[in-house]
């Protein structure tokens, strides 16, 4: 019976043996920080993976994430400097850099979260406040970026202090509340319609100056070729008169000359139906016709 008590406490005090060494190693990860909570107080963090040892039943093991973590924040809306709402969707990226600052602090990712909220939603409430509705609208890229690396170091310089680094805030979506959502959107089709409208009349003015420049040079093409046509024609008829005068210069060639243009011109006068003509007595052609030269 003694053997059997001796072998029954044996076993006893052999699993409560074990149970303490078990209770006495924790494991932290590789994306893990542990902290050791002794009597409710912190007395060590460590960031080192491996195997750790703590005080059995006493110390009890926090573990807190070393990744980047992404907070979706709520949608909520700002007030702009012309007194414009609009609703802003964001998101914080952010780690946990001081273990034992952020347990003592907060404690919690949860509450850590709804800190990160608060900074994070009056700092854009203070950002935008000094922004008028139409320059957000109209923002460009490297503007935006502005924004957001003026938000991430506002609030992170306030997330220090519980031990948080805030990685990047960025804003997902600007929208306009319903109420002046269609408003908003009439001026900006007006605004385009003027940019358009400006376009259309910077473009006619200048295709008019196009074309009143081309007209230009081409009245001055016409003038120039007509008074070179004029001087050709010009030179062609002196050239003429004086073939002319060099074929007809003596008193025989003249007449023979005046001979023949009459004939032409009595050629013309009888090609047509009507065949009778009507001359003068001393018409040189009808004393022709007539054989009294």
């Amino acid at each position: 019976m003694k053997k059997v008590l001796f072998r029954i406490l044996l076993i006893v005090l052999l699993v409560a043996a074990l149970t303490g060494a078990v209770s006495a190693c924790y494991v932290v990860g590789e994306d893990q920080y542990a902290c050791t909570v002794r009597f409710s107080k912190i007395i060590e963090t460590t960031g080192e993976a491996g195997l750790h040892l703590k005080i059995p039943f006493i110390d009890s093991i926090k573990y807190f994430p070393k990744a980047i973590m992404l907070y979706d924040i709520s949608p909520s809306e700002v007030l702009t400097s012309d007194k414009q709402n609009m609703t802003v969707d964001s998101y914080v990226l952010w780690r946990i850099i001081d273990p034992l600052r952020f347990y003592q602090s907060l404690g919690s990712l949860s509450v850590a979260e709804q800190r990160l909220d608060a900074l994070t939603y009056n700092s854009l409430k203070t950002l935008m406040g000094t922004l008028a509705q139409s320059d957000i609208i109209s923002e460009h890229a490297a503007a935006r970026n502005d924004i957001y690396e003026g938000i991430t170091a506002d609030v992170n310089s306030l997330a220090g202090q519980y031990g948080i680094e805030v990685v990047d805030i960025k804003i997902k979506r600007f929208d306009l509340p319903e109420a002046n959502e269609q408003a908003v959107y009439a001026r900006m089709i007006s605004e385009r319609n003027q940019i358009a409208e400006k376009y259309t009349a910077d473009g006619q003015y200048d295709a008019s100056i196009i074309r009143n420049d081309v007209d230009k040079q081409v009245n001055i093409l016409i003038s120039n070729a007509e008074v070179e046509s004029q001087e050709l024609i010009a030179m062609g008829e002196q050239e003429y008169m004086r073939i002319l005068a060099e074929a007809y210069d003596t008193e025989d060639k003249k007449e023979f000359y005046e001979f023949t243009k009459a004939l032409d011109a009595l050629k013309a006068t009888l090609d047509g139906d009507e065949k009778t003509i009507i001359l003068s007595a001393d018409s040189e052609l009808a004393q022709i016709l007539m054989g009294a030269r």
